[in-house]
């Protein structure tokens, strides 16, 4: 496996002024070409500090790439550094020059002089054409490493590696034939999930390897398959799929990049069935998962943010007694909830939230985190209380996660 370190140059990284999402793409594309990361590093406009990670980096990896620190004012050293880690020097580079000379006259500009130094390369520079910017990029081959250097600017740097230095890292490593695929699950956590699946994944043949990927309320496996053959792979890897989803297959519920709210529209596209939510705690999250996936008006008629006990009342239609008497955070009040609103918009399932999300509100008896969900059909209504705990914006987001699932299994 061909080793990989990424490097951001630039004070503004280290400060937060800018959110690095250079590293997390570059690192992802390179995994698709069998190229690993082994490490990411951020340095701030410092030429020793520069020169530092440069040294350490030879040490870990075959393939060094770095971005930021290409533009043309004086804090941006990166290609003065590479001069000095590489004993070279700067040159203009004619092919960088007319790029940069076309590039500013289809916008009726001049080159002036600070753009001129754009065009400066180190001499021992492989000049990488930037079709969309001005800093040109740049290939280095040092005692058997390839150093790359990339402007910062995310759509300049992503058309580089895409266009050109893809293909020529491919090319140059040989890098290995890899596979991926995915599957997704939820309502089960990564500890247990692994405490399933331990048998069948002690027994994965060496060139496949699987990996947990966790996010609030779903866990991801990613089976990874190496060799010389994509279509030995792809039968390998499918192999183990097989094997292990009749497992698994109560808290599966898509693969590759399926999302729960999509997988959700296509059963109930399929089956004509109709969906509206009465929302108390989660303040509208719940319908915003249903109505960010197009064509949802199929399916999804609308909902009552109840967010109020007067609004639970009067618009969704809860007996006031039932709130006086039990609080708008209980079992019977969320019946009424996903029942009324069921019977009011005439749909298939009437989804209904209540809960404590935080960090206000709680009580010894109610603490924060603390809910209740509920679907109502025409036959049944199904509860379920949920205790939580988290900070405000997990609460709310376990929630809708927790109901979309429970509805997952009514729909099946």
């Amino acid at each position: 496996m061909i080793k990989a370190e990424i490097i951001t140059i630039g004070d503004e990284i280290l400060y937060g002024q800018i959110t690095d999402t250079n590293t997390q793409w570059i690192s992802a594309e390179l995994d698709k070409i069998g190229i690993r990361t082994v490490r990411k590093s951020s340095v701030g406009d410092s030429e020793e500090a520069i020169l530092e990670i440069f040294e350490e980096s030879s040490k870990r990896a075959d393939l060094v790439i770095v971005t930021g620190g290409l533009g043309p004012t004086k804090d941006d050293i990166t290609k003065k550094t590479f001069c000095k880690y590489f004993n070279s020097e700067l040159a203009v580079h004619q092919e960088a020059l007319a790029d940069l000379t076309e590039f500013f006259r289809k916008r009726g500009r001049e080159v002036t002089g600070l753009n001129v130094g754009q065009a400066e390369l180190p001499t021992n520079a492989t000049f990488i054409r930037n079709t969309m910017g001005t800093a040109a990029g740049m290939w280095f081959e040092q005692n058997g490493i390839v150093y790359i250097s990339m402007p910062g600017v995310p759509f300049e740097m992503k058309g580089m590696m895409t266009l050109t230095l893809l293909p020529k890292l491919q090319e140059y490593f040989k890098t290995p034939v890899i596979f991926h695929k995915v599957i997704r699950t939820i309502g089960i956590g990564e500890s247990f999930l692994a405490e399933i699946i331990e048998p069948w994944e002690d027994a994965l043949p060496e060139n496949i390897k699987l990996a947990y990927l966790p996010s609030m309320g779903n866990v991801k496996l990613r089976l990874t398959g190496f060799g010389e053959d994509l279509a030995t792979i792809e039968a390998d890897v499918e192999e183990q799929f097989q094997k292990v989803l009749p497992t698994i297959q109560e808290f599966v519920y898509g693969f590759g990049n399926d999302e729960i709210e999509e997988v959700l529209g296509k059963i109930l596209t399929e089956k004509k069935q109709t969906v509206s939510v009465a929302e108390s705690c989660t303040g509208g999250y719940l319908a915003h998962q249903f109505t960010k996936v197009s064509g949802s008006s199929a399916y999804f008629m609308g909902g009552i943010v109840s967010y109020d006990n007067a609004v639970k009342i009067n618009q969704l239609g809860v007996n006031a007694e039932t709130l006086n008497t039990f609080g708008a955070v209980s079992e019977e009040t969320i019946v009424e909830m996903a029942q009324n609103v069921r019977q009011l918009l005439g749909t298939t399932y009437g989804l209904a939230t209540s809960g404590i999300a935080g960090p206000n509100g709680g009580t010894p008896e109610k603490p924060v985190g603390t809910v209740w969900i509920a679907i109502a059909t025409e036959n049944e209504t199904i509860t379920r209380k949920l205790t939580l705990g988290g900070f405000r914006e997990q609460n709310i987001h376990m929630t809708t996660i927790n109901i979309l699932n429970l509805l997952r299994k009514l729909c099946l």
